[in-house]
């Protein structure tokens, strides 16, 4: 085995693929608990998959973190600014694409602010998923580069103190962990503006109705530190776990392997139990990404990746199911951008379904079109149906993620 661990590809692979069966249902009104996000504080298995994919981030820049250090920060500046740009520019191009949109029988150009059918002033969202991703991705690798292992660990916590400090001080006083009172809603509407805010969960405060976004700025900062703890994991078995790839019929060799797992999940059971204690002040939340949920979802992280080591690494546990999650992983970033860019895509062909009750036409979307006149009429509960389309667009972006590894073409960022 290489130095890159291949149990690490299959904890990516199967958060991008977690992620891609969560934002593709057939019907938003059918959907499974489990892959529902908690309704405010708590968590579900859905509430994983981001902070998940923001640790896998970090283990994947700890492999690449020495040869930064060894070409010099001209080269780190270069390497991390072009692609915190890049993966910017791609969640900002799937926020705008396709750039028009249907207004009655024509298709009207979608600029950077329009006024839509409501007649009231709509915008491009400016962030999102993969502008988090960026934005972690940048201030953990800059923390990580000049701060070193030590370092990079205390102002993770810092940043999750100061988060917490912010968060209670400057909110509601009432309760500044509600969605009302949280302090960042203020900054977002002054800074990105309503237009340019995720529009999908509203509140109302004072009798008006308010965009609230998930992925807003302040609550980016705790963000960060998922990067960092996947980093400090993963460069700690970059360097003690170096043994488990030269594993042989050694006692010696055999304790160190097992020492350094076990250093792992004693630090699973650490992160996830202090996560539950601090819920107990500042609850678990993954909306305002509470520094909490930033604990208590690395802690599980650590968990379920050493696991895998074990399984992977030591003993040689490789199937098909590896295969399928390893497929997945070598293009992440590429599947989870493909997965929001074909369904958007596709809403420009208009296929028609009949009347609405104002005698008006109704069109559906090829996507939709295979969801309405397929999947919802299989019998029984409508989640079923809701849920096996949903697994057929993994099939179907897994069958483009094998052809890739097939022909080795690896679409990096």
């Amino acid at each position: 085995m290489n130095q890159r661990y291949y149990s690490l590809d299959v904890f990516r692979g199967a958060t991008v693929c977690l992620m891609i069966l969560v934002n593709n249902p057939g019907s938003w009104s059918h959907i499974y608990g489990p892959l529902e996000h908690a309704e405010w504080h708590g968590l579900t298995p859905t509430d994983l998959v981001f902070p998940f994919f923001l640790f896998a981030v970090g283990n994947a820049l700890a492999f690449v973190m020495p040869r930064f250090e060894e070409r010099g920060a001209a080269y780190f500046w270069k390497k991390i600014i072009r692609r915190t740009l890049l993966i910017y520019a791609i969640g900002l191009f799937l926020n705008w694409w396709p750039f028009v949109r249907w207004q009655g029988d024509h298709l009207a150009g979608v600029g950077w602010t329009w006024v839509n059918s409501e007649g009231k002033i709509a915008g491009i969202r400016v962030l999102g998923v993969l502008q988090r991703i960026a934005i972690c991705y940048f201030f953990g690798s800059v923390i990580v580069y000049y701060l070193k292992v030590r370092g990079a660990f205390l102002a993770g916590l810092i940043l999750l103190l100061l988060y917490w400090l912010l968060v209670y001080t400057l909110g509601d006083p009432v309760d500044p962990y509600s969605k009302a009172g949280f302090f960042g809603n203020a900054i977002d509407e002054k800074i990105l503006t309503w237009p340019h805010m995720y529009s999908g969960e509203p509140y109302t405060m004072n009798g008006v109705v308010r965009p609230f976004d998930p992925e807003g700025l302040m609550s980016t900062i705790p963000a960060i530190v998922n990067v960092i703890f996947g980093f400090l994991v993963g460069d700690y078995l970059r360097k003690r776990g170096k043994h488990i790839q030269q594993m042989q019929d050694n006692a010696v060799k055999g304790f160190e392997i097992y020492q350094t797992l076990t250093v792992l999940f004693v630090a699973a059971v650490g992160f996830m139990v202090a996560g539950y204690v601090w819920d107990l002040s500042f609850p678990v939340n993954k909306r305002i990404w509470t520094s909490s949920y930033v604990v208590l979802t690395t802690g599980m992280a650590i968990a379920i990746l050493s696991t895998l080591v074990y399984a992977i690494e030591v003993k040689g546990i490789r199937n098909w199911l590896t295969h399928f999650f390893d497929v997945f992983g070598k293009n992440a970033l590429f599947v989870f951008a493909l997965s929001a860019f074909l369904p958007r895509g596709l809403r420009l062909i208009r296929i028609p379904n009949g009347l609405n009750g104002k005698g008006e036409p109704v069109y559906l979307s090829p996507w939709n079109f295979i969801y309405e006149r397929g999947y919802k009429l299989i019998p029984g509960d409508p989640r079923i149906g809701s849920l096996l389309f949903a697994l057929t667009v993994i099939a179907f972006m897994w069958a483009i993620c094998y052809w890739l590894d097939r022909k080795k073409i690896y679409i990096k960022v």
